[in-house]
């Protein structure tokens, strides 16, 4: 069977390529292919501690038999409602997102703001640069307001994500919620960043003017390779 195997962020540079098709017997697993791409890439076998999988921008066991067809994501450490959910290149407006999930009842509509800072870990910051899956991240986003429905009974919530290039000042992610009282309201915000920044497939690296570092993944590169930042060809 064919299937087609995506790598990211870390992963994506330490190989060189993005993607690529191969051939496997029937009946093997994920963990099987993870097996047997650590085999052949030291630098898989080094990270594979760390690294995760998705079959079909789900996560999956490495007991997961894989299909004819199917995608298989190795996913690095990361840095459901009414939505929009989505990632995209272009700059974010709080404001449309915030408007996307008011209605008539809501007495509170709560928006958080993430933005480049210009300064990180002791050093200036030149700019972000963030990687995702996208379909992936888009169903982790769902999957999170699917959450917050459950636990506080909302089910008005967007959140939106930047990608690719974004400068000192600019926004890369915005989250809305809307609910009749601010305190659940408050609550589910700040639950649905903390509850992003574990499961949903996006991966920021900071740019400086010596050097460059993939956030959120530094301790696997230090535990890797004995250094904070990847190797540059």
């Amino acid at each position: 069977m064919r299937v087609t195997v995506r790598y990211f962020a870390i992963v994506r540079e330490l190989l060189g390529r993005a993607v690529e098709e191969r051939e496997l017997p029937a009946g093997t697993t994920a963990g099987h292919l993870l097996d047997e791409l650590a085999r052949e890439h030291p630098a898989i076998e080094r990270l594979r501690r760390s690294t995760m999988l998705m079959v079909n921008y789900q996560y999956v066991p490495p007991e997961h038999v894989l299909q004819e067809g199917d995608e298989v994501a190795l996913i690095p450490p990361v840095s459901g409602g009414s939505g929009p959910f989505a990632i995209t290149t272009d700059p974010l407006d709080a404001e449309s997102v915030a408007r996307a999930v008011a209605w008539p009842g809501a007495g509170a509509v709560v928006t958080f703001t993430g933005t480049v800072r210009a300064t990180a870990r002791g050093k200036a910051v030149h700019y972000l640069e963030y990687e995702a899956y996208p379909p992936a991240a888009e169903q982790a986003f769902r999957q999170i307001a699917s959450e917050i429905q459950e636990r506080w009974g909302i089910d008005r919530v967007a959140i939106v994500h930047r990608v690719g290039r974004v400068e000192i000042g600019e926004a890369s992610v915005v989250i809305a919620v809307a609910s009749p009282h601010r305190a659940e309201a408050f609550d589910a915000c700040r639950y649905a960043i903390d509850r992003l920044k574990q499961i949903a497939p996006i991966w920021k690296k900071e740019v400086y003017e010596d050097g460059e570092v993939w956030i959120g993944s530094e301790a696997a590169y230090q535990q890797a390779f004995g250094h904070s930042t990847p190797p540059v060809s």
